[in-house]
């Protein structure tokens, strides 16, 4: 869940042709590695394979439901999101949402990190409750960092998410070590999580601390803390690499909630596999069904067998056997509450809360009169009443990593490959002046073939920061640099001189916000310290 600076190295041949269409989001794809990891040196070849593996969806889908979408979005900068919908209507449609994000200050912030603070502060103007975290628990346990340490580049996250504009009186700042709330929620989530689900996210093994194994869980907390006051639907920024914290959160939340609502058709249990086959069953009634308004179990198994034989999957074979087993009972659609969790109390108030027909039986209750939406509300409701969470899902949106300057990764390592917010503005202009690029290898090539804007560390600069909101400009610069008119030269100088503007201005509002951040109600030494 903490800002990432590494970059996506992808390249194409000399003398590739470009593609028929273009877009300006400085973005690359074509490689066929993915792998993220949290701690380690992530990698995203081809994000397209993000969407088919870890079912990220693409935001170019969901962006005319957003309201006055960030420059990020419309170049495709923020590519991906999970489950951003809820957020969007309700910033559109004036309902309560939130943002959260960590930082683990294990460096100097630099223009990566600068990504996610504005999405922060992006999402806190159109009307979300606004939430940024210092992962210092995290940067102990995972990197070794001492307190000294973190609390001098604690301060510097800080400083510069203030100059860029959040809003303190409006959102809130903490940091992990210090917030009690959110170590409680940590060792409830606990409760949910297991040494081998943890083994199998993260790669943990015997001879990972458990420090670090307590510094997720606490991550865990972190992406929930906007609702422990109420549920609401909440946004986590991120690069793609921190997907797997976004995964596991979403499962602790769903596990946290006293009842879980689904769909069903019989009185057994079903996996969502099963399930599917017990509804084709049903819409099928009229083929097999001596009586279709009244379908009964046995009746489906058989013509399931017939229609399938042997040839549908053990999904199709074990629906089947339940189905057999549940005879005459007729198959009947339903709203389902599961018991997760729940007390005696709170389940027998479920039992009286559902009106109409409904069945009860040991682990869950069937109503037959209930939409699913007006279900879902309900046992949330309930939960609430009795001291539960009523947890929402959190949603993410995913950004892309930055290309290093020197090509490769950007990396705080490699002080060549990234611009500090703290940069002398001279040291950022040259460090522009000296990046590589995707132009070509003569000017006259450049001009004949075209510059690579895709693959070049320069147009990301103008993509992710130096154009701003201004979509006009990073498009002209975009066709200029393929159509052969823009050459590196020219435009590394016209970059560089932007990003000593950039690094002139942020730093002169840095300084103008030192007495706010005294000011507010985060700790800026850690009691941790000795």
């Amino acid at each position: 869940m903490t800002g990432d600076d590494r970059g996506d190295t992808s390249r194409s041949e000399p003398g590739e042709e470009r593609p028929a269409s273009v877009r300006t989001d400085g973005g690359a794809a074509g490689a066929d590695d993915v792998a993220l990891d949290p701690w380690g040196s992530s990698t995203v070849s081809d994000y397209r394979k993000l969407f088919e593996e870890f079912g990220i969806e693409e935001v170019e889908q969901i962006l005319e439901e957003v309201p006055n979408p960030h420059y990020l979005m419309r170049r495709g900068v923020i590519f991906g999101h999970r489950d951003y919908r809820p957020v969007a209507d309700a910033m559109r449609e004036g309902g309560d949402a939130a943002v959260l994000s960590g930082f683990m200050p294990t460096g100097d912030p630099h223009i990566g990190h600068k990504l996610v603070f504005d999405e922060i502060i992006w999402h806190q103007r159109q009307g979300a409750e606004a939430y940024a975290l210092i992962a210092d628990l995290e940067a102990h346990s995972a990197r070794g960092l001492s307190w000294e340490e973190i609390d001098e580049h604690a301060r510097d996250y800080l400083l510069s998410l203030l100059a860029l504009g959040f809003d303190p009186e409006e959102g809130e700042l903490y940091r992990q070590s210090t917030n009690r709330e959110v170590q409680d929620l940590a060792f409830e989530l606990g409760i949910e999580a297991n040494f081998s689900e943890l083994q199998a996210i993260y790669g943990f093994d015997g001879e990972t601390d458990v420090s670090h194994m307590q510094s997720v869980v606490t991550q865990m907390a972190d992406i929930l803390y906007p609702q422990l006051e109420e549920p609401k639907p909440t946004v986590i920024p991120v690069g793609p690499d921190q997907d797997p914290h976004v995964r596991l959160a979403r499962d602790l939340a769903s596990r946290m909630r006293y009842f879980g609502v689904t769909e069903a058709y019989a009185s057994f249990e079903a996996t969502p596999a099963e399930l599917e086959v017990v509804a084709e069953a049903y819409e099928a009634r009229e083929e097999y069904a001596e009586d279709p308004d009244v379908p009964r179990c046995t009746e489906a198994a058989e013509w399931l067998a017939t229609e399938y034989g042997d040839d549908g999957g053990s999904a199709l074979e074990s629906a089947i056997t339940k189905l057999e087993n549940a005879g005459m009972e007729p198959l009947r659609p339903r709203t389902r509450f599961l018991d997760r969790r729940a007390d005696e109390e709170a389940f027998e108030a479920l039992i009286e809360a559902v009106e109409g027909e409904k069945r009860v039986f040991e682990g869950h209750v069937d109503a037959f009169d209930l939409e699913r939406g007006e279900a879902e509300e309900l046992a949330r409701q309930l939960e609430l009443d009795h001291g539960g969470y009523g947890f929402l899902p959190p949603s993410s949106i995913y950004h892309r990593f930055m290309t290093g300057l020197t090509g490769g990764k950007m990396s705080s390592s490699i002080p060549a490959s990234h611009i500090s917010l703290l940069d002398d503005p001279e040291d950022g202009y040259d460090k522009v002046k000296s990046a590589t690029t995707g132009g070509r290898e003569t000017a006259e090539k450049q001009r004949e073939l075209g510059g690579r804007a895709d693959e070049c560390p320069v147009y990301e600069l103008y993509a992710y920061l130096l154009a701003g909101d201004d979509d006009e400009f990073a498009k002209r610069v975009y066709d200029e640099c393929v159509g052969g008119e823009r050459l590196c030269g020219d435009c590394k100088e016209q970059a560089a001189q932007l990003m000593k503007e950039f690094l002139v201005d942020h730093q002169e509002k840095r300084a103008e916000v030192e007495d706010l951040l005294e000011e507010t109600d985060i700790e800026l030494e850690s009691p941790r310290r000795r």
